[in-house]
């Protein structure tokens, strides 16, 4: 599983992470690479040393990655969604151009991508350039919204 390290705007996951952890599951964090803008996932465990990026992010300091489409689950961090599965993030698109291959190979099944917020986020619609890629579903303090195109 991957999941995102949260900024202070952002929903927090860190007792998700140190539950998954605990249970012996391996968590995967996000570490934004900044000569191509995709991000590569590497494994955390409790106590691993971590780092802020160049946008305050903590990212875990070690050498255990998985590339993006052998993942299973991705959560992703999100400021507005619609059910169709479109997606707002911060702007800085780098979840899109990491799971642009879901927008080109259309039998790949994985991973679900799987966006976390609260429900007053989500938005009647937005409009989605051809690049973005669209979340499966969104997990909220309301239920879960399984989106149409994801």
């Amino acid at each position: 599983m991957a999941i995102y390290a949260a900024m202070r705007e952002e929903l927090d996951t860190a007792p998700l992470i140190a539950l998954a952890l605990n249970r012996g599951c391996r968590v995967f964090l996000p570490r934004i690479e900044r000569r191509t803008g995709r991000i590569h996932f590497v494994e955390t465990s409790l106590g691993c040393r971590q780092r802020a990026n160049h946008l305050g992010i903590l990212e875990p300091i070690g050498t255990a990655r998985v590339e993006a489409r052998f993942l299973h689950l991705v959560l992703l961090p999100l400021v507005g969604f619609d059910a169709r599965g479109a997606r707002l993030g911060m702007g800085g698109g780098y979840y899109d151009r990491t799971f642009a291959f879901r927008n080109v190979h259309a039998s790949w099944r994985g991973p679900r991508l799987v966006g976390l917020a609260y429900a007053f986020q989500q938005l009647p619609s937005i409009e989605a350039a051809a690049h973005d890629v669209h979340m499966n579903a969104v997990v909220t303090d309301k239920g879960v919204v399984r989106c149409r195109i994801g």
